[in-house]
Formats: structure tokens, sequence, C-alpha cells
């Protein structure tokens, strides 16, 4: 739902003067907790209001004492990238009653607090707005008590309260992601990603257990994105029956000439009568009922543990930022809200709100109405599973249907991961729906030369977590090549194209679509699926590549991001600026979204000019933070961010003006921002992207199919398929052309350009930033028209 645009706040007046903020972490940690802290406190510094930490969850607001301390700029300096929360979590029986509660209410008096930051799950949450409505008779029961002075009832009347969701689990109602789910679904994939080569290696079965006592949604996304044989989550049990189904499953599997199978089990499967699904059950049915070496690993809080991943850091801090504005904005009147996510976009939601509906999944749940739960958990819960059903899933040839339509699939521009994600999904979904699908090797110009062979189920078996393309891709437009292009389609009967691929690829289907008028051959849909780590392809706010490589800028899985190492390799100087340089072409969203996710204190990009004076300022900036507190900087460039401030310039000037107070070094990051394994983001928004692409072609066919052919020469039938903002919207490509740049390769308006003051505020820097978007409350039920799926990448 976009904000009416006469509603123009900007942060600078903002005043939280004379307000006091509270944060606290509570229940379980989760990665990304600390870069939300992090966030509330900087934010909360920047409006003018004062922040204190309340050390150990509820458990140090009923203690009081030294458990609240008031925060500074830089005590929540070095604490973006690091796991868990560092300001402590603890369960609080004595919250839970009366007594705890005014003891509480006592503490926060006398700090002058009344506005509360909880960063938890449901019952954290539930807890705060407990202690909301009651705040008032606890306030009354201090003065009755002599503990506090009649004036104070009237100057801390009301308690306001704003939650941020950090759960690991993904349980909580109302958001699309939960803090810490995306790296808890890292530590998931690193492991499934090696127990694989083992598995391969010796033909064995793997049994894994992943947490979710009453969530399956990371046993879910998990299986989605390594391609798991079969998956066991509570919310949906198996059929009974589902043990003879698993090992025929398996064993088909194995008889096609797969040498692993891996099986995914939330700690909390059931099955239909209630009865748990144990990992060891699971093993001891594979070994008896097949024979196969079978092995059990049991993940536990491994999941909770290592660094957040980029999108953890990313969503945490518009979070807490977010947090902060609706704190400045509540009234007494104010529901106590919760802030989440809705595809692109943060919303505040009524909390009680949130929580009835995530408590109403359970009580489906404990009544045998799975359905019913399904529902409950939201649109990218049920997306997930029925994507994860139909690729998994093989219906014998004789089930399905036959639609005599020959579809092509290929990669367009430079490798992205999560490309080869796409194209098995493109392959499986397409199979499923009756289409013989043709993969096309080496881009448009393999095409010409009639690389294209037919594929089938099993050839795209293990696809997901391999990076780069597996069929080849290249930068090659097709113009050059349309008359033989246009042969091959006629010689194989094409239908149908799904183009997987970068700015290229939009440029390529420009070229398809204006070739329409000499070459009926083209007069078929095409569909372009946006993949590229630059994310500088109009029409969809997120491509695929772009989450890995925002990931091998600031956390690269396994041996540490490159930020991080980084500022570690500082931390034993005394004090050190690192110089980075990003790859992008011309756009500056890994540059400044990553220099939001490490906590940069300058980020250069060509869509933000800058000049020698803009250098020098933020030199002098940088020292003055060097000189009071913080003990190392960082400073991104987008790669072609200015023609005569290289990268090297900018080394040289920081050196030079450093002297006496830091020392630089520098590193162009280069090609590996496009390499490693797909994150599971990429896996998962290729993968669901491209069923919901393949979806949309067929329709299409069925449209188009007149007189024993196909034939579809509008503009809807050639489109790009891209997220924006709340929604996954097919464009078709020639409306995209007055909203692109073709000179420097981006979008005219890009959306990530509105983060860019975020990371000024948490950098110290004093700026201005529309908050147009923000400040309405929304409801949960209701709140999300049909057709705005972007829960579908999620």
């Amino acid at each position: 739902m976009a904000q009416p645009d006469s509603k123009k706040i900007f942060f600078e007046n903002l005043s939280g003067a004379g307000k006091a903020i509270a944060v606290l972490t509570s229940g379980g940690d989760a990665q990304g907790m600390n870069a939300a802290v992090r966030a509330v406190v900087r934010m909360g510094i920047y409006v003018g209001a004062k922040v204190y930490f309340i050390h150990e969850g509820y458990q140090g607001m009923v203690d009081g004492g030294d458990n609240i301390e008031e925060a500074t700029w830089e005590s929540v300096s070095s604490m973006l990238q690091i796991g868990g929360t560092v300001i402590g979590s603890a369960r609080c029986k004595e919250f839970r009653t009366h007594e705890g509660r005014l003891k509480a209410a006592l503490n926060l008096v006398q700090h002058g607090i009344t506005n509360l930051c909880v960063i938890g799950g449901d019952g954290s949450l539930t807890g705060a707005n407990l202690f909301r409505e009651e705040w008032s008779g606890l306030l009354t029961e201090l003065v009755e008590q002599g503990a506090i002075e009649e004036e104070s009832v009237q100057k801390y009347s009301a308690l306001h309260i704003v939650g941020m969701v950090g759960s690991i689990d993904n349980d909580f109602c109302g958001t699309d992601m939960t803090i810490g789910t995306d790296s808890a679904l890292h530590r998931i994939i690193e492991v499934v990603d090696a127990i694989m080569t083992t598995a391969q290696s010796h033909q064995r079965t793997f049994v894994l257990e992943v947490m979710g006592r009453h969530c399956g949604y990371l046993a879910l996304v998990s299986a989605l994105a390594c391609g798991a044989d079969w998956v066991l989550i509570p919310e949906m049990p198996p059929e009974d029956g589902w043990e003879d189904k698993m090992c025929q499953k398996l064993f088909a599997t194995r008889s096609r000439g797969t040498r692993l199978n891996i099986i995914i089990v939330a700690e909390g499967a059931i099955d239909r009568h209630g009865k748990p699904i144990t990992s060891s059950l699971v093993k001891d049915l594979v070994v008896k009922n097949l024979g196969f070496d079978t092995r059990v690993t049991i993940l536990g809080h491994v999941q909770r543990g290592g660094t957040p991943s980029a999108f953890d850091r990313i969503l945490a801090s518009r979070m807490g930022v977010e947090a902060v504005l609706a704190l400045l904005e509540t009234t007494a009147n104010t529901p106590a809200c919760v802030v989440s996510l809705s595809g692109n976009q943060s919303v505040r939601l009524p909390l009680m709100e949130c929580v009835q509906m995530t408590q109403a999944v359970q009580k489906a749940m404990d009544e045998k109405r799975f359905e019913d739960a399904v529902k409950l958990r939201g649109r990218s819960f049920q997306n997930n599973l029925r994507t994860y059903k139909l690729l998994a899933h093989r219906k014998p040839e004789s089930d399905l249907p036959v639609s005599n339509f020959n579809v092509a699939v290929l990669n367009v521009g430079a490798p992205a991961a999560g490309m080869n994600a796409a194209v098995r999904s493109a392959v499986r979904v397409g199979i499923s729906q009756g289409h013989k699908m043709f993969a096309v090797s080496d881009g448009f110009e393999g095409f010409s030369k009639g690389q294209i062979k037919e594929v089938k189920w099993s050839d795209v078996g293990g696809w997901t977590g391999q990076g780069g393309s597996l069929l080849g891709t290249k930068r090659t437009l097709p113009a050059k090549y349309v008359e033989k292009i246009a042969e091959q389609m006629k010689k194989h009967n094409i239908n149908a194209l799904l183009v997987v691929g970068g700015f290229e690829a939009l440029e390529s289907l420009l070229q398809l679509y204006d070739a329409r008028r000499s070459f009926e051959e083209f007069c078929i849909p095409m569909c372009i699926l946006p993949a590229t780590i630059s994310n500088n392809v109009p029409g969809t706010d997120l491509s695929i590549g772009a989450d890995t490589a925002l990931n091998a800028i600031v956390e690269v899985r396994h041996s540490g991001g490159t930020c991080d190492r980084i500022k570690q390799s500082a931390s034993g100087t005394k004090r050190r600026v690192f110089i980075i340089e990003t790859m992008g072409g011309y756009c500056g969203y890994l540059a400044s979204v990553g220099g939001l996710a490490s906590g940069a204190d300058a980020v250069y990009i060509y869509e933000e000019p800058f000049d020698i004076r803009d250098l020098q300022a933020n030199v002098e900036h940088l020292t003055e933070k060097m000189k009071t507190s913080i003990q190392r900087g960082l400073v991104l460039r987008n790669e072609n961010s200015n023609d005569n401030y290289t990268t090297d310039f900018i080394y040289q000037l920081y050196s030079e003006e450093g002297k006496g107070v830091f020392d630089c070094r520098k590193n162009v990051l280069g090609h590996m921002q496009q390499g490693g394994a797909p994150s599971p983001f990429d896996r998962n928004f290729g993968t669901k992207i491209s069923a919901k692409a393949m979806q949309w072609i067929t329709n299409k066919l069925q449209e188009t199919f007149r007189q024993g052919r196909v034939f579809a020469n509008t503009e809807d039938t050639c489109c790009l398929l891209g997220m924006r903002r709340r929604a996954l919207v097919f464009q078709p490509v020639v409306q995209l052309k007055d909203e692109t740049d073709f000179v420097h390769r981006i979008p005219k308006e890009q959306w990530w350009l509105k983060l860019r003051p975020l990371m000024k505020i948490l950098a110290k820097y004093k700026t201005s930033y529309d908050v147009s978007d923000y400040g309405i409350l929304e409801h949960v039920v209701g709140s999300r028209p049909k057709e705005l799926d972007a829960a579908v990448a999620m």
C-alpha cells in the first residue's frame, strides 16, 4: 500500500528531545539482534532521545541497577557483525507475576523511560503488551506504596511499546521474515552443502534435523534450497502410509543414478495422529526398508550461531530505525505495534493482532486442522510448500498433462549465483505442466549455433546449490544473430522463451520484440527473470544473485566476510581505514547496501555525485571519530562511481590526510563477488519466481494458441517478472524503456537510494530522509490484496 505523497517528513524535523527509549532483547537469541540494537541506539541518539540498554531482557528490567545502562554512540560500535545479543537475553519467570512487573515499572520510572523497544518472539511481545496495559495501574500502586511521587503518574502516564521479531524459526505471523531466520538458513545450507559431498562419495542417505518445534519454515525452505528428497514439518504432517511412499521415492531417485538422498526433519515434526516423527525414526525406516547406508545429523544450536547474514543485518537496521520512528510518533491512544517486512517494504502492524494469529496457528495444529494452520502461516509459507511439492515430487509420466508445447530456457549476461536454481525450477515446473523443456547453452550465441537440447527432470538434479551458470552464459545480444536464432526456433519448434539474466536480458528481449515484425518465430510468450549481482535491471527491486554478492562483501560463508575480516585485521592495530572497491558497473547497489550491512563510514557511488570537497569532509569526519572512539574505518567505492576519483586516488587522499591519526589499506574485491555457492535467499528467490514465470508462460501459451499454432505479438506477451515493493509484477519490456538509462545500464529511479541516509545516520552524519512511506498502522487480516504476492520470493 503506497502512502500519500503529501506526507513529507524528514528525520531532521523529528525531535526525540526529552524522550527516553530503552531497548532489550528477550527470549531466544537470533543473529541480527545486535544490528537492531545498534540501529535503535544510534537512531534514538540522532533524534535527541536518551537511549538505554536493558541487559538480560525482562530479568534485567525487574532487577534494575546496573542492568539499565545509558547507551552511547560508541557503545554499539563493532557489534554489527557479532551473532547473538551482546546485551544479553534471559527467560524471566518473575516478570510473569504482578509483583515482578511492579518492580520493572519502578525501575523504568526512576530512569524516566516510557518508550520500550522489545526484540524477541511472540511470548516476549505478549508480555510487553500486558505490561503496557497495566502501566497506569502499576504507577498508581507505586504511589500508594510511597515508591514514587504523585506527579510521576502524570509525567510518565503512558508506556509506549514497539516490537521487532527476533526468531530464527520465522514463526511470527504478520512478517515475511523475522530477524535471524536468513542467518539460520545460511548455517543449515552450509551443513547440507558439506554433507552432500560426503554423501555422494559413499552413496549415503542423510537425515538432517533442524530447529522448529512448532514451525516448519526452516525445514521447508532449506529443503527447497537444497532440493531435498523429503521434508517433514509440524504444520503439514504426512498422510498415513507416508513411510512406504518416502521409501519408494528414495528408491526411485537412487535407481535413476543419484548417489545420495537428503531428508530434512523439523524437530517438531508429527504424523496425522500427533505422534512425533524423529530423525532416528526416519533413519531406522530407511535402513529397514531399503538397506541404505544412512546417517543422522542434528544441527541444534549451530543454527543460532555465527555472524548474521547480509540480509539480517540490513533487515534489522531498517527495522531498528523504523521502530524509533514509530516510538516518536506514538500517542496515548496508539496501540502497541510491531515493525515487520512485507515484500521489500517495512510496515507497522498491531502487535496483538500478530500475536493472536500466531497463537491461532498452534490452535489449528492442536485441533488437527492442518490446512488451516498452513493458511494462517501466511502466503510466504503457502508458496514455499506449494513450490516444494511441485519441484520435489515427480509425477508418473502417465499422470502428466500433454501440452505439445516446447519451452526453451537460457542464461544471458554475466554469471550470477541462483541462475541454476532458476533453471532447475523452470525445467521441473515446465515438465509438470506437460511441456517439453529445452536448454540453450552459451546464451544467444549458442542459440544461433543450435546448442539446444531437451532436458529431463533428472538432468537438473542438484543444481540449486551450484554457483555460476551450468548452461553457460554470454553477454552477446541476439540482434546480430537474429536470422539464425529464428531458424533454430523454427527447427526445434520453440513455443516460448524464458531468459534468466541481467541488463543484457532486457536488451535482448527488446531486440526480439522488435524482431517480431520480421520473424513470426518470435511471436511467442517471452519472459525475463532478472539475475545479476549488480541489481541494475529496471522493473525489479531485487535480482537473483545480488544477495550472494552482498554476502561476499560482508560475510562470506565458511571463511568470514571480506569486510568482517578487514575489520578483524584492523583490530590488532591502533587505527586503520580500509578502502574497498566493489563491482556493480554504474549501479551503486552493492556498495550502498553492502555499506549499510557492514557499517561503512562512507560509500561513493555514481548515482550520488561527489567532489573533492565531499571527500575532504568525509576524511575530516572519520578523523574526528578516530581520535575519540573508533579504532577502524571502512570506506566503500563502487567501481564506476567517478572517472577521476579512483580507488587509488581515494586511498592516497585518506592516507595523506589521515597521517598521525590512522593508516590506510585498500582492497579491490573484483570477481569474487560473482563466485561461490548461492545464498539461501538467492536459491529460493530464483526457484520461486521461476516457478511463477513458468505458470505465466503456460497461461500465455494457452491464450495465444489458435488454429494449431502459438501466435503472440502483444506487449503483454513479452515481459519481465520483478519484485516491486510488495508485489511480484509481470511488466512488458517495452514499457520499461522509459524507466531505463541505457547509457549507464541502470534504472532511472532506484528504491535503495532511500537507504543511503540510514547508512549515513548510522555512521554519525547529519542528513535528512524522506519518510513518506512510513507511519500508517495496517492490519494483519486483509492488509494485503491477493495480487500482492512478493512473499513468494521470501
